[in-house]
């Protein structure tokens, strides 16, 4: 394959958004392919494009990678988004580990039954509050940089965009006890590249609605 990476998901967020937002923050341009139902994700399995049966998939360089944190490795070292040393893309993969904790409280909260929701958002905020934001404003005071590792932008600081702007989406106050994070979020929204995926009609996904899920879940299982 040549030209665009090429996006294989369903017509939303999930782990598949980390990879968009990855590639926009790099600016490279790409399509996406949406798995409609459950004969689209059966049809990727039988004809051998999914190593382990499951999407995220993305067709890059030739390649059909499958794993997310493996397309987001390759997407990052491709552009120049990890770091300059091994010691600062340690720091990275830590920093970044702990955003897929994170991430995973956030993403699943769309998926909640409506009688786990209250309970599921209480404990993402508290998770939020009081690990993960004083974690990375922690980072920030300590590194004294514009961005959490070296002095250029990398992957931990796009996805941690990614992560507080889903988070006051839930509760718009999340960041009031972080003037170092309110800070970084200004700071990283307006790099031209990201400036530009935040703007309507770009390729970033809106959180799920509730109607939605039922066909999400249709394609999966």
């Amino acid at each position: 394959m040549s030209g665009k990476p090429k996006l294989h998901y369903f017509n939303g967020r999930g782990r598949m958004e980390p990879i968009r937002w990855l590639l926009a923050a790099a600016g490279v341009e790409f399509e996406e392919s949406y798995l409609e139902k459950k004969d689209d994700l059966t049809k990727l399995q039988k004809d051998g494009s999914l190593l382990f049966q499951q999407v995220p998939m993305v067709e890059i360089d030739g390649m059909k990678m499958v794993q997310t944190r493996a397309i987001l490795n390759y997407i990052a070292t491709k552009y120049n988004l990890y770091g300059k040393d091994l010691k600062e893309r340690a720091l990275i993969d830590m920093y970044v580990e702990g955003m897929f904790d994170l991430n995973e409280q956030l993403m699943s909260y769309g998926f909640q039954p409506a009688d786990k929701k209250e309970q599921h958002f209480a404990n993402m905020v508290d998770k939020t509050t009081n690990r993960y934001f004083p974690a990375f404003e922690k980072v920030l005071k300590d590194h004294g940089q514009d961005f959490l590792v070296g002095n250029q932008l990398s992957r931990a600081d796009v996805q941690l965009l990614e992560i507080i702007l889903m988070a006051e989406e839930g509760k718009p106050d999340i960041l009031a006890k972080f003037p170092l994070l309110q800070s970084f979020k200004a700071r990283i929204s307006n790099i031209p590249t990201i400036k530009k995926y935040l703007q309507p009609g770009s390729q970033r996904k809106p959180p799920i609605r509730p109607e939605e899920v039922p066909k999400v879940i249709a394609i999966f299982y």
